[in-house]
């Protein structure tokens, strides 16, 4: 008979091992789920490179399984992932395949009418951080908005939030909505994407309150506390599971006059800039791969790197740490340029209280307190959507 203690130990490690990235599915490799729905329908597919079955393109599973894939809408970063954030890309046509590529990127944010014209059902499967300014969710905003008001269905293959065990921040703001941030939820809201997709349906936050005809394809073995590795970086410059955790907390110096490490091996696992007053560690930004021109390019950068910290320990942290914003605008010497002037801070926050609270030296608890209404209201919300413990 197992002892108290042992059997205890057991279960834990039983428990840990059911939420381990192995035993989790993502969607699209769920195929008897969607393959059926797809059959003898003219599809569009919105995807980019994190869109796999396995190891290989769901484009090309889709066309190998005969279905009739006819075009394919491409989110920020572009279809194959490798473009810099900001990038205006055009349309084109995939070299393997043929099919067209539009878009979604710059002025041409939402398919068109034209665009949609001789589809039958849009696909979704796009490798979600959790975070309200990572832009793929105002994608997937606009591609509901569009299936709706063009009458056509979508489908929704779900897949895990690494950031999904926490809710944290601020709340957006109506009047800070931008590309960065459409939606009433907090910087951090603990859902998948197709969680989030239900939720914009569910709450009426498409234009003039249409709702998609939406299908969410479930994961298999995923809660809100699993941890998942994501197996493709998701975008160029959140290249590990370090700077994946780091993303919410250090994405708020994009809007400052600080660098987030983007033109060196560890974007968002430093920060820094050429004045800041506290010297023990230096970087310099290159032109590279996902970040052609980087802020402060070929210049030493002076700041704090986080890449040693503990992956289990910002995880188990649940929270965004202001910590890195407030020090870094205390040892700046002009602190009237610390926040650019373009108020971009104010469109990632989803509100200017943020900017102000750290200007006029509000401790992190006390910042932290003024969003608890807030986002106790989201988090009801949040519950009606779930489909995961």
């Amino acid at each position: 008979m197992i002892g108290r203690p042992i059997k205890s130990i057991f279960l834990l490690i039983l428990f840990s091992l059911m939420l381990w990235s192995g035993d989790i599915t993502p969607a699209a490799a769920r195929s008897g789920l969607y393959l059926p729905l797809l059959k003898g329908k003219s599809v569009a597919l919105v995807v980019n490179h994190s869109s796999l079955v396995k190891k290989r393109h769901l484009v090309d599973f889709l066309l190998q399984k005969g279905i009739k894939v006819r075009k394919i809408f491409a989110p920020e970063h572009g279809f194959r992932g490798t473009s810099d954030a900001g990038e205006h890309l055009k349309d084109s046509r995939d070299s393997k395949t043929g099919l067209p590529i539009v878009s979604l990127y710059g002025k041409h944010k939402k398919p068109t009418k034209e665009d949609l014209k001789g589809i039958d059902l849009i696909l979704f499967d796009i490798q979600d951080v959790g975070v309200r300014f990572y832009t793929y969710l105002s994608t997937l905003h606009y591609v509901m908005e569009a299936g709706a008001q063009q009458h056509i269905p979508v489908i929704m293959l779900d897949r895990p939030n690494p950031n999904g065990h926490y809710i944290d921040g601020p709340v957006l703001e109506k009047k800070y909505r931008s590309f960065v941030g459409l939606d009433p939820v907090p910087v951090v809201y603990g859902m998948t994407i197709g969680e989030y997709a239900r939720m914009l349906n569910g709450e009426g936050w498409l234009r003039s309150g249409v709702q998609a005809k939406l299908t969410v394809i479930p994961l298999a073995n995923y809660t809100h506390q699993s941890f998942y590795s994501l197996p493709v970086k998701p975008s160029p410059n959140l290249p590990t599971d370090r700077a994946v955790a780091l993303y919410p907390s250090l994405a708020f110096f994009e809007g400052t006059v600080f660098s987030a490490g983007r033109g060196t091996k560890k974007p968002f696992e430093l920060y820094g800039a050429p004045e800041y007053r506290i010297r023990k560690f230096s970087f310099v930004p290159r032109s590279r791969a996902g970040a052609k021109y980087p802020k402060f390019k070929g210049k030493k950068c002076w700041g704090a790197d986080l890449s040693s910290r503990s992956l289990t320990t910002i995880r188990r942290e649940k929270e965004l740490n202001l910590s890195y914003l407030i020090d870094a605008y205390k040892n700046y010497p002009d602190k009237r340029k610390f926040f650019l002037k373009n108020r971009f801070m104010d469109k990632l926050a989803g509100t200017s209280s943020l900017r102000k609270q750290v200007t006029s030296g509000l401790s992190e608890s006390a910042i932290r307190k003024s969003w608890q209404k807030e986002l106790n209201h989201f988090k009801q919300i949040r519950k009606k959507y779930l489909l995961y413990p």
